[in-house]
């Protein structure tokens, strides 16, 4: 009935682009294949059991094993959009989350009124999982008799959740676990099996999740800068030099810092690629020569720029596309990413070792001369920006800046996303544009100039760095004496994939008003829900560039 089409191979609607805003059911628009999404499914399903064990013995007084959750963590990081599209890796992580299941289940001794599911072993073999009876039932769409508005705030957490995993898988890789983050995820995951739960409920744990996520990204911004120094605000280079080299994408510094360490005099290049950019305004990063600069741009671009480079690449994390067959010889994925019959860095008692990607990039000799020399300015992280306040107050104060503009998010490949380049290409030069994440290659290219002193495009860095913008409205709201909502600043959102849920609702959490979001809503946010986000926090679908700077600038 309606929307269930439980006769399908699959139901996957946690990204912005899929088929049709309403679902992917045959084959994902990512290429996941519906083996895979069942394999996800079956996944997460022992998580939310996990989740409800670790969570009874927590309440208890036990500690979970450290262990345990970075196993969780990474596993509902292996489920994000365009991470893992690797069969045999999920029945690793279902192989070991059973194992888990079992010891805490074990440990957590009798419990009455244990939710369904939340005992539930996976078969081990690949073709037993894909048999578990018809293929959607665990999934999204496990009960159609289930509220839609329910569903709606079930998966908004378990997107979350899946976003807020990502910014802390990378923030222990830098030796930074945070227990009260790892406790949150177990504490809402096994929440979504208890069917009981109102939309009241599901709504304060997302308000919950924002909260934490906040705490995650400070956690992740001290063990970056903590390793690597504070970004300083930087010119990069965007053009090609000559010789051997290695392209670095996903978000993982830990891997770059590693990648630049072994590749220390060895005549190889190393370049950022999208949400990489950022590296090259870390202190601990800049002072290897060899990291030249950044190469390409946002990660929908990849399989046209990467197609038959001369180069080794490297993805560290999200986000993956299918590897065409002209450079599938010469990408590896590392961590938590995977892509069938694509080479995979593991990671043995704490290092890597990248010889291999190192020999591919000399063997393939790299660019054969050198591009004539472009650079644009980035590297205004929190530091930089916040040491920088009374200038930036002062300015605002002198009406040398008329307003800020967040502009920033996860670039996507659908029609529409031009509304972020024109909206950038139309703010008046008296206002500044503050911009992170991927959805910056729609305009960091240009040059809009300056305003009192600072170029009008302030780089502030990834996704996760959204915490500086957040830090720097509220160092703003401070010097003004006046509620973040009064603030000369708007939010410009573009979203792709389940961090930027983890962020917009760290930003609904802080009670931030007015997001403009787009370049098209969620599909698995019901009308109702939308309403209530409307009601609650005035959270506005992006309109065109001029009717949207209209009412904003008044």
């Amino acid at each position: 009935g309606g929307i269930f089409y439980m006769d399908n191979a699959m139901f996957c609607w946690q990204c912005e682009q899929t088929a049709g805003s309403k679902g992917c059911t045959k084959m994902g628009v990512c290429s996941k294949d519906p083996d895979v999404a069942k394999m996800q499914d079956v996944l997460i399903y022992l998580l939310k059991g996990i989740g409800f064990y670790a969570t009874k013995l927590i309440e208890k007084g036990e500690t979970i094993p450290q262990e345990y959750g970075e196993y969780f963590t990474e596993g509902v990081f292996a489920t994000l959009t365009n991470v893992n599209f690797d069969g045999q890796r999920f029945v690793k992580y279902i192989k070991k989350g059973n194992e888990i299941k079992k010891d805490l289940m074990q440990r957590a001794g009798h419990i009455e009124n244990v939710p369904m599911g939340a005992d539930f072993i996976s078969p081990e073999t690949r073709g037993e999982i894909l048999n578990l009876s018809e293929r959607p039932n665990l999934g999204v769409m496990d009960d159609e008799n289930l509220d839609m508005d329910i569903r709606s705030l079930r998966e908004f957490l378990i997107y979350g959740i899946k976003g807020m995993g990502a910014y802390h898988h990378h923030a222990y890789a830098l030796g930074r676990f945070e227990p009260e983050v790892a406790n949150f995820m177990y504490k809402a995951m096994g929440c979504t099996l208890d069917r009981s739960l109102t939309a009241e409920s599901y709504f304060d744990l997302n308000m919950e999740l924002g909260k934490t996520n906040l705490k995650c990204m400070e956690v992740l911004d001290a063990a970056n800068t903590g390793t690597f120094g504070d970004p300083e605000p930087t010119e990069m280079l965007i053009t090609k030099k000559k010789g051997p080299f290695i392209v670095v994408s996903g978000h993982d510094l830990r891997d770059i810092g590693d990648l630049l360490e072994q590749t220390k005099e060895k005549g190889v290049n190393v370049y950022t690629h999208s949400e990489m950019l950022p590296s090259n305004a870390y202190p601990e990063l800049k002072k290897y020569p060899h990291l030249i600069g950044n190469f390409g741009g946002a990660w929908q671009d990849q399989q046209k720029e990467f197609d038959g480079i001369p180069g080794a690449i490297l993805m560290t994390s999200n986000c993956l596309m299918k590897p065409r067959a002209s450079y599938r010889d010469r990408i590896y994925s590392t961590s938590v990413v995977g892509y069938p019959e694509v080479q995979h860095v593991p990671t043995n008692n704490e290092k890597k070792d990248f010889t291999a990607v190192i020999n591919k990039a000399l063997e393939l000799g790299g660019w054969p001369e050198d591009e004539p020399e472009k650079k644009i300015p980035m590297g205004f992280g929190r530091n930089a920006l916040l040491s920088n306040a009374e200038a930036i107050v002062g300015a605002v104060k002198e009406g040398k800046i008329r307003h800020f503009f967040l502009i920033g998010g996860c670039d996507g490949a659908r029609p529409g996303r031009n509304y972020f380049t024109e909206f950038a290409e139309q703010t008046p030069k008296d206002t500044a544009i503050l911009t992170l994440a991927c959805g910056k290659y729609r305009f960091n290219k240009m040059d809009l100039g300056t305003v009192a002193g600072f170029p009008r495009i302030l780089d502030c860095g990834q996704c996760n760095d959204a915490y500086t913008a957040i830090q720097v409205a509220l160092a703003l709201a401070n010097a003004f004496d006046c509620d973040v909502n009064d603030l000369p600043l708007s939010y410009i959102v573009s979203w792709y994939e389940q961090k930027a849920v983890a962020v917009l609702l760290t930003m609904l959490y802080l009670g931030l008003q007015d997001i403009h979001l787009g370049p098209s809503l969620p599909a698995f946010v019901t009308p109702n829900i939308l309403s209530v986000l409307v009601e609650k926090f005035n959270i506005k679908p992006v309109s065109t560039p001029e009717e949207d700077l209209k009412v904003i600038l008044g």
